[in-house]
């Protein structure tokens, strides 16, 4: 049976892992911040040589970006010096899947990103999630870089934040003019769990299909609740939600598209399993 090391097993991915993970097939060790400190180099090395996994999934990192703003150290000390720990341990065993982001683009872009166009980082969050990738890369070979956007799944997400302020009975005001392609966290789970079987390594952009803007986003989160509110598109700093993030966070599966690994479902499909597993679902 192997081992696979979950890390930041209580954000939105790792809990996704979790639930959809064969446990007969696989020993899970579950740490997060309160367990283990990614940026303690010893505490890392300890946990591994105690423990000996096959695969390290890193789904630990400081996400909110506000605080990686106003704390640039703590930032890279998390996102960056973080992810560099688990590749000191990875000469000794064998396979490490790290959790990227779009955000190691600038959001200028008029078409996708593709796994081979230039990072221009523009945020304090992009410029730490792009130091932790390049120590992954100088330290393992044996590594899956994974970047994904606008995911969500249990835990705190525009989903949750939307339907909150929903019920409030709240007017909402949503970017319009932010675009990109909402990924179900287990969606992702179930695609990480089918790379580490295979030594398909390197850099994936990994979306569920189909790009929208965050209002038609939030539009289709209210249909498939059959909820009503008065709601209308804005420009992103007028909106309620997202003030900081870039205008465009569409990936490409560029690599999926040439080594077929795995395919993922369209995003209105994806969010319409979410919506009916955790009982939200009341289409009109």
């Amino acid at each position: 049976m192997q081992k696979i090391w979950i890390c930041g097993a209580k954000g939105q991915i790792g809990r996704a892992i979790n639930e959809v993970i064969d446990k007969l097939e696989y020993k899970i060790l579950d740490t997060d911040i309160d367990d283990l400190d990614i940026t303690d180099t010893d505490e890392v090395l300890r946990f591994g040589e105690m423990n000996r996994p096959d695969v390290i999934i890193n789904c630990a990192g400081l996400t909110d970006l506000q605080e990686c703003e106003k704390d640039l150290a703590k930032a890279f000390k998390t996102n960056a010096l973080g992810a560099r720990n688990f590749p000191k341990y990875v000469l000794f065993f064998l396979k490490l899947v790290h959790i990227s982001t779009d955000d190691v683009f600038d959001g200028k872009s008029q078409k996708p990103y593709t796994e081979f166009d230039e990072t221009h980082p523009k945020t304090a969050y992009g410029k730490s999630k792009l130091a932790g990738e390049r120590y992954v890369k100088e330290f393992t070979y044996k590594h899956f870089i994974i970047r994904s956007t606008w995911v969500y799944g249990l835990g705190n997400n525009f989903i949750n934040q939307l339907l909150e302020k929903v019920d409030q009975g709240e007017n909402l005001s949503i970017a319009g003019d932010q675009f990109g392609s909402p990924t179900s966290a287990k969606e992702l789970a179930r695609f990480i769990l089918h790379l580490i079987q295979t030594n398909e390594y390197g850099t994936y952009h990994a979306t569920n299909k189909g790009v929208c803007s965050r209002f038609e986003f939030a539009s289709e989160i209210l249909r498939f609740t059959g909820k009503q509110v008065e709601m209308k598109p804005v420009v992103t700093h007028m909106s309620d939600f997202s003030r900081e993030r870039p205008a465009f966070s569409v990936l490409d599966n560029f690599i999926m598209t040439m080594t077929p690994v795995y395919d993922f479902p369209d995003w209105k499909e994806s969010l319409k399993e979410y919506m009916e597993e955790r009982g939200l679902l009341n289409e009109k």
